[in-house]
């Protein structure tokens, strides 16, 4: 079944044309795009806040699986009832998102039964992003402690906003435990610091930049740091450049975030699959609310390089990888069929025993059960056990991805 999706258009999503969830959207809306628009997030799946809808029948999708049990797996109804677990989303990213983290499903609960107005609802939010479409840049996980130490020493301004005495804590670390409780210290004392001392200091290291050398320059990630400072000036999430690690994901390469661990994206287009939940604690980078106390109680304060949250992609057949975090509610699987396979073959999808919604990010095919065309940017339901086979057609490669319970 082809399905209908949700555009979200937040207000640090690229415009127009320009942006991939715009471009997306096309394939299966008769929306015209508003250049001036922004085209921040495709959601794919039955979260209340986007839900998908059945294109031939206008049915929410939740709907149909409520009356068609049978659309789903026995173990994801087992596990998970009669909902798809996953949310599926593509991203378009123009300038940083929040500085954020997702709670565990306990936390979760108790955050959506004391506040409900800020917490939508009671699911815990581990999530995998891929690159698409180029180099997608993004904040992820506290930095080694060591690289903190460095710019503590290097930016005074920094260091004045954090305070000496939680500065000097963490210089003075040795153990991992003593060095988790320094940076949460340190961290805690940044995020709490008032709004005048923080715009102050960010204007002083803004001024101060042009007078350093290029290999200073480099070394304190000023281009980064100003680049966040322009689209959010006086914002304290600025700083988080020197405790964050900075990575940049190749097409095609994926991470996973799992409870409460700090990021932020920065920018690019990307694929984001998760658990269905749109449960967010902020505390900076945003103009929406900041709740501080909840992030910096709850972070992962666990420091390293960035390399901890990358997933490996297993190859299935020369067409097929999939990617399965270390979570049940969701995996991934994607295909490139080339355009020289257009001779007299057809390739059978695997066969999933639960559910799963896939995404035609390019190219063009025929469906060998239904005869219809497929095309870029068209959505589609498996139910569990369903056959799908296609045939390329045209020039392009097909390249889909395909999101589906992890049990």
């Amino acid at each position: 079944m082809e399905l209908r999706c949700s555009v979200q258009k937040y207000a640090w999503g690229k415009t127009g044309k320009t942006s991939l969830v715009a471009q997306l959207s096309q394939g299966n809306s008769t929306a015209p795009i508003v250049e001036d628009d922004p085209y921040a997030e495709l959601w794919m799946g039955t979260h209340p806040s986007g839900p998908s809808v059945i294109k031939s029948s206008n049915e929410p999708l939740l709907n149909h699986l409520l009356s068609n049990v049978d659309s789903l797996g026995d173990e994801e109804k087992k596990v998970f009832g009669t909902d798809l677990p996953f949310l599926f989303k593509a991203l378009s990213v123009a300038k940083a998102l929040s500085i954020q983290a997702h709670p565990n499903k306990k936390h979760a609960e108790e955050l959506f039964a004391t506040r409900p107005d800020l917490y939508k609802d009671p699911n815990h939010k581990p999530e995998m992003v891929t690159a698409w479409l180029g180099p997608f840049e993004a904040l992820c996980g506290f930095r080694p402690v060591a690289d903190i130490k460095f710019f503590l020493q290097e930016i005074d301004e920094l260091a004045a906003v954090v305070g000496k005495s939680a500065c000097e804590a963490l210089v003075k670390a040795e153990s991992d435990s003593e060095e988790m409780q320094a940076l949460r210290e340190c961290f805690s004392a940044l995020m709490n610091t008032s709004e005048e001392s923080v715009a102050s200091a960010l204007k002083q290291f803004e001024q101060r930049i042009p007078s350093l050398s290029a290999e200073k320059k480099d070394a304190l990630q000023c281009d980064l740091f100003t680049r966040i400072a322009a689209d959010f000036p006086g914002d304290v999430g600025c700083w988080s450049v020197y405790f964050m690690n900075y990575v940049v994901l190749q097409e095609g390469e994926s991470m996973f975030l799992g409870p409460n661990v700090p990021h932020a994206y920065i920018f690019g287009d990307c694929l984001e699959c998760m658990a269905c939940s749109d449960n967010v604690v902020r505390a900076g980078l945003t103009p929406k609310f900041k709740d501080i106390d909840t992030l910096c109680s709850m972070l992962d304060y666990q420091a390293g390089p960035v390399d901890r949250f990358r997933m490996q992609w297993s190859t299935v057949d020369e067409f097929c990888q999939t990617c399965s975090p270390p979570v049940p509610d969701f995996a991934m699987a994607r295909l490139r069929l080339p355009a020289s396979a257009t001779v007299d073959k057809a390739y059978g999808l695997p066969v999933r025993s639960n559910a799963s919604i896939l995404l035609i990010l390019q190219g063009q095919a025929t469906s060998a059960e239904t005869k219809e065309d497929l095309s870029f940017g068209q959505v589609l339901f498996l139910k569990a056990g369903q056959q799908l086979t296609v045939r390329v057609k045209g020039e392009q490669d097909l390249i889909v991805y395909q999101a589906f319970a992890n049990v």
